[in-house]
């Protein structure tokens, strides 16, 4: 529970919500608060149906609660703010994180994860692992790895509900607790992720799938509704007059050569700040980055609980590809929409901060000045509703790890299914209480991104990568490599704070690429049974040949996957289709047309394509 305080609460004049706005807000908190009460019996059931809803959820109820995850809020404010600063090249910025992982799942992935028929990323370990000292201790490794990730991404949640919450409710709720003082802006977020965490909590993944299936068509309405107003709004012509010379280009050189001195001088600090200077660099590192973390697959969290949470292989690559399919075209509308709105009306004090112009304000302000009454209420409604559901997702994926994985396995392994729904109620408080002291401490949305997806992502990648495609990767080496990952990943930006992403990736690289390899060839390879089991169940292509051989001594029948050449192409496409349907909205509300049915004839193009080479073989097999 959340401490009860009392408030003095003076309306402040900067943003005054209507009846009405406040009405459509309130009904949805309750629905949502609602559906998660009223599913609680279903999904008590046991551990499988409250953390996977016992694996009887649609692919495409799956793709849209996966979606639905991927829109937070915070991430939006931050969006808003790169295509305001950078204009068509911020399109490439998310490469980083990297978004096309869900193009890998899609492809093969998704299948090969949903093959072992587990509860957890942690679990699905022993399949790869088996249970001896160096599968325990990867199995524990992933764990922490798992609440270090879930921890951080609701610090980051926390940071971007704070923020937005403050430009639109009409009350100062900041009081002194203990005598700590804590703003208005903490206290919102308090709030907000307190009456989340009572329907997640209760409800399980059942809640947290119907609930996001709501949400993602509230945001969707929302997306092409301010879409629309901007384009009613702005003309062409006024974007042109405040925009620097190639924001509209999505190509690129070594320099970004995007100059803002003539119209807002600070955008060049921001920039300067950002490390995006040296664009080419950057994206040779994230191409790099992204091809390497989206084949080690997904970090042990909601994304990776979608996919196990699926009803078989296809539907989990199903529901993969899904997401792309319904999630950036409506988001990419809203952040065009909102970015050109604060383009053309900008207004520097609407920003301004004690430490100067923030740009993750402009999507709050904008909707607060220029969104109509009712229209603002669903909008905000559905902001709202992608905070609840990002949030909502990590604090049902994180105390799996805790429930599953260490008390389950290691404490109390008789517990029954009753005890272990309670831990998984005390679980998942704890993980949110952890996540929002995280918070406290969190000064900038792009801060945090950066660390988890340049920092801790990167001390990810190589063991991941190996498990999957060298027969020699065995327990010891996958925890030396994600132990020495993940310490890095901590202790690097203390070390070099002001190191950018260009300089410290490679560190952690090197240093979890040197715990991986060592640790591999310093110990026994993994038990053979275990291999053999392994390979013939998931059946991942790669360096196997001394399990081939081994598995045709009892299997001469078994066919090897030969298909990394198709796997490759079929990604490379699925990026090149992906994009489309990100850089389509920007066009559109900009009225850039030639550019806009150029990105239509490369997604159809594409889309035929992987019908062909890739869903056509995925029927087959």
């Amino acid at each position: 529970m959340l401490p009860i305080l009392i408030f003095t609460v003076p309306i402040t004049t900067a943003m005054q919500l209507q009846l009405l706005d406040i009405s459509i807000i309130i009904a949805y908190l309750v629905l949502t608060v609602g559906i998660g009460f009223w599913i609680s019996k279903k999904a008590s059931k046991n551990l499988d149906s409250y953390f996977l809803g016992g694996k009887s959820l649609p692919w495409y109820m799956l793709g849209l609660s996966n979606a639905s995850g991927q829109f937070d809020i915070s991430g939006t404010m931050m969006m808003v703010a790169w295509l305001f600063v950078y204009g068509l090249k911020s399109a490439w910025i998310p490469w980083l994180w990297p978004v096309w992982n869900q193009v890998f799942l899609m492809i093969f992935l998704a299948v090969w994860l949903r093959r072992s028929n587990v509860l957890t990323g942690a679990e699905w370990l022993k399949t790869r692992f088996g249970s001896g000292k160096g599968g325990t201790l990867s199995h524990l490794v992933v764990v922490v790895f798992a609440l270090v990730a879930v921890i951080g991404f609701i610090a980051y949640a926390f940071e971007g509900i704070g923020k937005f919450a403050t430009t639109f409710l009409p009350w100062d709720l900041s009081t002194n607790l203990a005598g700590l003082f804590i703003s208005s802006e903490r206290m919102y977020a308090l709030l907000i992720m307190g009456i989340t965490t009572i329907y997640v909590i209760k409800g399980g993944m059942y809640s947290v799938v119907m609930t996001e299936v709501l949400q993602f068509l509230i945001m969707t309405i929302s997306c092409i509704a301010i879409g629309i107003i901007a384009m009613h709004m702005i003309s062409a012509e006024q974007i042109q007059s405040v925009i620097p010379e190639g924001w509209k280009s999505l190509w690129f050189s070594w320099q970004l050569d995007l100059d803002w001195q003539a119209l807002i001088p600070e955008v060049n600090e921001k920039i300067k700040s950002d490390g995006y200077s040296l664009f080419g660099a950057f994206m040779m590192m994230a191409v790099f980055r992204g091809i390497l973390v989206s084949i080690a697959g997904p970090v042990p969290g909601y994304d990776m609980q979608r996919v196990l949470a699926a009803r078989s292989p296809k539907e989990a690559a199903l529901m993969s590809g899904s997401v792309s399919l319904v999630l950036y075209f409506p988001r990419y509308l809203m952040i065009t929409g909102l970015a050109v709105i604060g383009l053309v009306y900008f207004n520097a004090e609407q920003l301004m901060t004690s430490t100067g112009l923030d740009f993750e304000k402009i999507l709050p302000f904008t909707l607060s000045q220029y969104i109509p009454s009712g229209l603002l209420g669903l909008v905000l409604a559905g902001l709202i509703a992608a905070f609840m559901s990002t949030f909502a997702a990590n604090v049902n994926a994180g105390p799996a790890y805790i429930v599953n994985d260490i008390y389950k396995r290691f404490i109390k392994p008789d517990a029954s299914h009753k005890e272990q729904i309670r831990m998984s109620y005390l679980a998942s408080f704890l993980v949110v209480v952890v996540g929002i002291i995280t918070g406290f401490f969190i000064s900038s949305i792009n801060h945090i991104f950066i660390w988890i997806t340049g920092a801790l992502f990167g001390g990810y990648a190589v063991a991941n990568v190996l498990k999957w495609i060298w027969w020699r990767s065995n327990g010891y080496g996958f925890f030396w490599g994600m132990a020495s990952g993940l310490a890095a990943s901590l202790v690097v930006p203390k070390v070099l704070p002001e190191a950018s992403f260009l300089i410290s990736f490679p560190i952690i690289f090197v240093l979890s690429s040197i715990g991986s390899i060592v640790g591999c060839l310093a110990t026994p390879a993994d038990d053979e049974d275990i291999l053999v089991a392994f390979y013939k169940k998931v059946k991942p292509w790669g360096f196997w040949k001394p399990i081939y051989l081994k598995v045709l001594e009892t299997d001469p029948d078994f066919k090897r996957n030969t298909h990394f050449g198709r796997d490759m192409l079929n990604s490379a496409v699925g990026i090149i289709w992906q994009m489309s349907l990100t850089v389509m909205p920007i066009f559109l509300v900009i009225r850039e047309n030639l550019s806009f049915w150029t990105g239509f004839a490369v997604f159809i193009v594409s889309s035929l394509f992987l019908k062909w080479n890739w869903y056509n073989k995925l029927e087959k097999e």
